[in-house]
Formats: C-alpha cells, sequence, structure tokens
C-alpha cells in the first residue's frame, strides 16, 4: 500500500472547526454530510500542531512522541489523536500499531463527517493488508454507506480481493459486476476477478465468455489469448482453441511458452495438421524453447510419421528410445527405417529392442525376418521367421512366411 501522506489532509482538519458554516438540512443528506467538523480541545491542539509541525519536516518519530505525550481527555480529542497515530504508524510500515490507533478512531465514532470517512478507508485498507478479510469486508461497506460512496471500483477490487481469499465466489461474482459496473475505464483486474471465480465454481463456458470480453479489451495481454486457447481445450471447443492458439503464434505470444507451443502443436496434429504440428514442434526443440527429453522426441515422431515424414519419425523415436532405454520405442525406430528402405539402419535398431526388451519379441524378430527376405539374406530370414513363429503375436504371419523362404532360398541355391 502506498504510503500515507497527509500534509493537506491535516492542514485542513486543524483549520476545520473555523471554516464551518450553517447549512439547510437537505431531506436526504448523506451521513458523512450531516456530521459536521470540530477543532480540538485547545491543550491538544497545540500538541496536535507540534506534531503536524514535525511531520511536515519529514520527523516522523518525533511526531509520534508528542502525539503520546498528547494525554487526550474527550472522545473526539482521543479519536482525532488516534487517527493521526495511525495514519503515521502507517507510514513507517508498523501495521499492526496503525491498525490499533484507526480502529480506535474510528469504533469512537466522533470525528467529523470528512475525518471519520477517511479513518473508515484507511482502516479497511490496512486491515486488507493485514489479511484480516472478513474485518475489511464489514468496514468498507460501512465506509459506502457513511461516505455515500458506491461508485469507486478501487473499494470493490479490494473487497473481490477479500471474497476470494475468503472463497466465497458467488461474492466475488457479485462485487466484480458492481465495480465493472462503475468503472470509467475496463478494469483489468476485476475482469481477472470473475474468471477465477467462474474457474473456481468449475463454470467454464462462463469463463470464456468473460474470456471473450477481456481478449478485444486487452489484445497486448499475451496470457489471456493463451487462457482463452486453454479454456476452449476444457469446454472441448477444440476448433476455437486451434483458431486462439494460432493466431496468439502469428502474434508471437509462444514464442518464449513451452506448455503452450506443446499443446498447439498437438491441437495442429489432432485437427489434422500433422506436419505443421511436427515444423513447429522441432522448431522450438532445436531453439531450446521446448525440453529435448524422451517424451517430446516421441510426440515428434509421432507427427512426423503421421505426416508420412518417415524417415524424419525414425530419427526422433531413436532419440527417445536412446534417452530411454525403451525397447517399444527401438521396434518403432526399426520399423520406421525398414518402411524407408533404410534396410542397414533398421537392423540394429530392431536388435537394440530386443536387447533392452519388449513384450512381444516376435514383432522385432517378423520385422528382421523381412529385412532379411528382402536383401535376399534367406538363411537370416528364416531363422528370424522361425523365432518369431514362437510368440503368440506373430505365430501366424511368421509361419505364413516360413515355408515363403524355404521355396525362395531352393529357387536360390541356398541352404537353411
Amino acid at each position: 500500500m502506498r504510503q500515507v501522506k497527509l500534509a493537506s489532509a491535516l492542514l485542513l482538519s486543524l483549520t476545520a472547526g473555523a471554516l464551518v458554516m450553517p447549512v439547510a438540512q437537505a431531506a436526504e443528506k448523506c451521513p458523512m454530510e450531516k456530521r459536521q467538523s470540530r477543532a480540538v480541545g485547545e491543550t491538544v491542539g497545540k500538541k496536535v500542531q507540534k506534531s503536524f509541525e514535525a511531520y511536515t519536516n519529514g520527523q516522523v518519530d518525533e511526531a509520534i512522541a508528542i502525539l503520546l505525550e498528547a494525554n487526550a481527555k474527550g472522545d473526539f480529542d482521543k479519536a482525532y489523536v488516534a487517527r493521526m497515530l495511525g495514519n503515521f504508524y502507517a507510514e513507517k510500515g508498523k501495521m499492526d500499531t496503525a491498525i490499533k490507533y484507526m480502529k480506535q478512531a474510528v469504533e469512537a465514532d466522533v470525528l467529523g463527517g470528512t475525518d471519520h470517512a477517511a479513518s473508515m478507508k484507511l482502516y479497511a485498507d490496512l486491515l486488507i493488508q493485514e489479511k484480516k478479510w472478513k474485518e475489511a469486508i464489514a468496514v468498507y461497506y460501512k465506509w459506502m454507506d457513511f461516505a455515500c460512496k458506491t461508485d469507486d471500483p478501487v473499494v470493490y477490487r479490494r473487497i473481490g480481493i477479500a471474497y476470494s481469499e475468503l472463497k466465497q465466489w458467488d461474492k466475488v461474482l457479485e462485487v466484480a459486476d458492481q465495480g465493472l459496473s462503475h468503472a470509467k475505464e475496463p478494469d483489468k483486474n476485476l475482469y481477472q476477478m470473475k474468471l477465477t471465480a467462474y474457474f473456481e465454481k468449475k463454470q467454464y463456458k462462463n469463463a470464456v465468455k468473460v474470456l471473450e470480453t477481456m481478449v478485444p479489451l486487452f489484445q497486448d495481454d499475451k496470457r489471456l489469448w493463451i487462457q482463452l486457447a486453454q479454456f476452449y481445450l476444457l469446454t472441448e471447443d477444440f476448433p476455437r482453441s486451434l483458431q486462439t492458439y494460432d493466431l496468439s503464434y502469428r502474434n508471437g505470444f509462444l514464442k518464449e511458452d513451452a506448455g503452450s507451443l506443446v499443446r498447439y502443436s498437438q491441437l495442429l496434429a489432432s485437427q489434422g495438421s500433422p506436419y505443421r504440428a511436427a515444423t513447429i514442434m522441432e522448431k522450438f526443440m532445436k531453439a531450446g524453447v521446448i525440453e529435448s527429453n524422451a517424451k517430446h522426441y516421441e510426440q515428434l515422431a509421432g507427427f512426423f510419421q503421421n505426416s508420412k515424414e518417415i524417415e524424419k519419425a525414425a530419427e526422433y523415436y531413436g532419440k527417445a528410445a536412446e534417452e530411454k532405454k525403451d525397447g517399444k520405442l527401438f521396434l518403432k525406430q526399426g520399423r520406421m527405417l525398414a518402411l524407408a528402405e533404410k534396410y542397414s539402419a533398421a537392423v540394429p535398431a530392431l536388435e537394440k529392442s530386443l536387447d533392452a526388451g519388449i513384450p512381444n519379441p516376435g514383432e522385432a524378430h517378423f520385422e528382421l525376418a523381412l529385412i532379411h527376405l528382402q536383401l535376399k539374406q534367406y538363411k537370416s530370414a528364416y531363422s528370424r521367421a522361425k523365432l518369431a513363429a514362437q510368440d503368440k503375436k506373430t505365430e501366424r504371419s511368421a509361419k505364413s512366411y516360413i515355408s515363403y523362404i524355404q521355396e525362395k532360398a531352393r529357387i536360390n541355391n541356398v541352404t537353411l
């Protein structure tokens, strides 16, 4: 909270008693206006004046010491001195002491209208700062009633903060709407309160509506674009989520956000653009924005596989496999290399899958049998097919190839 600067306010208060003029009674006067200002007693007034002079000279400790010796007697004088002490202690950052004196000043309920209103406001602000949420809310509303100030969006924001801390989300929505109705310009903080409240209430579609209002108002805030894309995901509106991520990407909002870049790539792939997904993810992995780890290598390999970029898929399945020492990933790498007719590279990848261990070794043996058959290495093809036939998952396919391999070996005069 900004420091409390009182020079003008206190000077006005010191002379207020002499300036009060009779005012005709209005039918519906505000409580603050009904209460006339008064001057402190002569003895206390001298102390107050001396304290104020010390304060204006930057001697806050001296100003406090003078007031502590004021020995005020009447309720008004005590409240006036307490108000000044509360302000001075707040400026020094001694919030507990400031709250103690501001409470005295407010609960006395005898200060002039303007002074009492200012005291209530400061008291509530201090309570908020010290996380005394319930007490702060009550004082803010009393201040509204006394000062007839129901149009201050800043106060509604502070009340909203208190209700948020108390997790009273319906109240948060209520005060946020009240604050927004009085704001002269769009108040991002109040909108953010509404968003948080709807999120906590799991009303994601309402949260989307808030963000759809916020994004056009605060177009340069990249976080809002990303949040909107994420909330579209939560509501399973995948086309709009992708559209929002795409606009965010083109505006440069995602270039340092690894999580959003990964989600964007995943959405692209799931919505029919696996190659674009792969190129974006690869670009930012190489740039070091997206971490180069086994999980991301495997995702990237899948994107390239779905876009028929088989050699690139093999490359990244291999990187993922080396990182995790995962037999299944070595098997995928071997299959991709075989599809790309990179047989000499496929064989060691498939052998690594067997070394690392896979649930069905027959899968690797069968792939190796097909490669050796393609290379006219009939003896090796036959031995791998026999091993594949021992695995229930590949037994049928392997047996159908064994006779074919035998026939090819006979034709080419190869002894098995």
